[in-house]
């Protein structure tokens, strides 16, 4: 990321640090609220805010965030490659971890709280004809253990019956959803009943002229570093060429 900023910077960008904390889209040029007291007049704004993985908001998946807790199977799988790992949730997405991660781990729980899936009927054919995938119905996570400098060693789960099972991992993986960071635009720009942000076509154009989205904000699909750079590039060139149309 660093590299990547000093090539924008090369090529003049003018890079500042501080929150957002208000906008006002109702014409242009566009008033932006910096740290509640800085304003910044734009002719155009993209915004990439991203989306904020969902937790359970027990104590100890904080203190293991990055020690073996993480919400993005596809980014962190590898590192447990041959290892045991788990994976929360029962919709498409935990059934889509859960199936990546098989094919790297050595053996991966999917902690279920309900007895039944949510996911599409062929994503649960996936989970359940995989021999190194075990579903765990009806538990919730009470607790993640291991310790300070090896991270993750284990969980253990509570069942709706009041009876606990602790289960042996280096990798706890959330896959519950997603939060897309949306709020601070949302009296002007319009979204879908998540709060992605949606977009013109395969362009990056929200219903405000002179706005555009990209990355996670308003993508609820692939959520990857590589699409929200590729779609961060579009808002670019859409907002250049508005520009140039409006001058």
């Amino acid at each position: 990321m660093e590299d990547l900023k000093k090539q924008a910077i090369r090529f003049g960008t003018d890079v500042r640090f501080g929150i957002v904390s208000k906008v006002d889209l109702s014409e242009r040029p566009f008033k932006v609220i910096i740290d509640e007291e800085k304003e910044v007049i734009a002719e155009t704004i993209i915004i990439s805010t991203g989306a904020t993985a969902k937790y359970l908001g027990i104590e100890s998946e904080e203190k293991f965030r990055g020690q073996g807790v993480s919400a993005c199977a596809t980014c962190d799988g590898f590192f447990y490659k041959g290892k045991d790992v788990a994976v929360v949730g029962g919709g498409d997405t935990a059934c889509e971890e859960a199936s990546y991660l098989a094919g790297l781990c050595n053996k991966v729980y999917l902690i279920v709280r309900r007895d039944v899936l949510r996911a599409s009927k062929a994503m649960q054919d996936r989970v359940k004809n995989a021999s190194n995938i075990e579903i765990l119905w009806n538990y919730n996570t009470k607790e993640i253990i291991g310790t300070p400098l090896g991270g993750v060693n284990g969980a253990i789960l509570a069942h709706k019956n009041g009876t606990e099972k602790k289960i042996d991992i280096h990798g706890f993986f959330l896959a519950i959803g997603h939060h897309p960071n949306s709020e601070l635009f949302s009296e002007w720009i319009k979204t879908n009943e998540e709060g992605y942000i949606i977009t013109e076509g395969k362009s990056s154009k929200t219903n405000v002229p002179g706005v555009f989205a990209a990355g996670d904000v308003q993508d609820p699909n692939y959520r990857q570093a590589i699409t929200a750079a590729g779609s961060g590039c579009m808002a670019a060139l859409d907002a250049e060429r508005f520009l140039s149309d409006n001058k």
